[in-house]
């Protein structure tokens, strides 16, 4: 008889280096099986290609998880010039392949073009969705959808390297960034074509794949070291001040009430913290001075 594997409530956050060949879904149930955590969820996928730096929450921390999903990332992306695929990457079926004769002043001036505002058309390979299924499920089936162009913001593009038909570069962007139409556009722009040979995802707002652990890294570990390795549900949101309550108004706002507090307080959202600097989740200055909790966690 099988023993029901038994599922523990933890709290936190995983750096987690995502290897490449399995999808982000895959990732993260890997990981929820290694801490047998009860309840987790990823901060925005990465394609099965892709390696590198994938937040991953557990318990009360997936409440917070869409603050990263709007955080700026940065990638370390190779592109093989004058080959185009079916999918913009090396998954795909090559469709053309042209000559490459490129000097790095031309690459260097081509990816200039790309700072800034740049309006990038979704590929069909992508998991965005059109009528609650996504776009490559259409495309598997030979369905082209017609898909409007959004704008994302290209904050830095560095070339690391050129080799005659192969470029590395480091891309830092905004959310909604498609580095595999990125790669397709730059080809185009460079007369060739070409495609995303490979992609690692080096940051996500403010945490850095160095911080990351990978999967055997995690396994090797006891478990009780394991939960060492995350961090608070707070740290998704480090970016917002902080205040801290005192313990009547926060028995008072852990059950729902506003409260008040002296001196001054940050306009729009915040941290609150309770006696002993226990995290309590999101709060927020109401027009009458009080504080509203807006995202509560349960202290244990």
């Amino acid at each position: 008889m099988q023993t029901k594997r038994i599922k523990r409530r933890i709290n936190g956050v995983l750096l987690l280096d995502k290897p490449s060949g399995i999808s982000s879904n895959q990732a993260l149930q890997q990981a929820k099986r290694l801490f047998q955590a009860e309840k987790a969820g990823h901060t925005g996928s990465l394609d099965p290609l892709a390696t590198g730096l994938l937040p991953l929450c557990f318990g009360e921390a997936t409440k917070f998880s869409h603050f990263l999903l709007d955080a700026d990332k940065s990638y370390r992306a190779w592109i093989k010039l004058g080959v185009t695929t079916t999918t913009g990457d090396a998954e795909g079926e090559v469709i053309q392949v042209l000559p490459v004769s490129l000097m790095r002043e031309q690459i260097e001036t081509a990816l200039a073009r790309f700072m800034g505002e740049i309006a990038q058309v979704p590929p069909m390979y992508s998991a965005l969705k059109h009528q609650g299924k996504p776009l490559y499920t259409y495309a598997r089936e030979g369905i082209d959808i017609d898909r409007k162009a959004r704008n994302v913001v290209i904050h830095a593009i560095t070339l690391e390297r050129f080799d005659h038909d192969e470029l590395e570069i480091v891309v830092k962007c905004s959310k909604g960034t498609y580095i595999r139409t990125l790669a397709e556009d730059i080809g185009n722009t460079l007369g060739c074509g070409g495609h995303l040979v490979g992609l690692r995802r080096l940051s996500t707002g403010d945490f850095e794949l160095q911080q990351g652990l990978t999967l055997e890294q995690i396994e090797a570990l006891p478990l009780a070291e394991r939960d060492l390795q995350l961090l608070g549900a707070d740290a998704l949101i480090s970016g917002l001040p902080e205040v801290v309550l005192d313990e009547e108004s926060t028995y008072y706002l852990q059950r729902g009430q506003r409260v008040w507090k002296p001196g001054s307080i940050p306009k729009g959202q915040f941290r609150l913290y309770g006696p002993g600097h226990v995290f309590l989740g999101i709060g927020e200055q109401m027009q009458d001075g009080k504080i509203a909790p807006k995202r509560l966690v349960q202290v244990s």
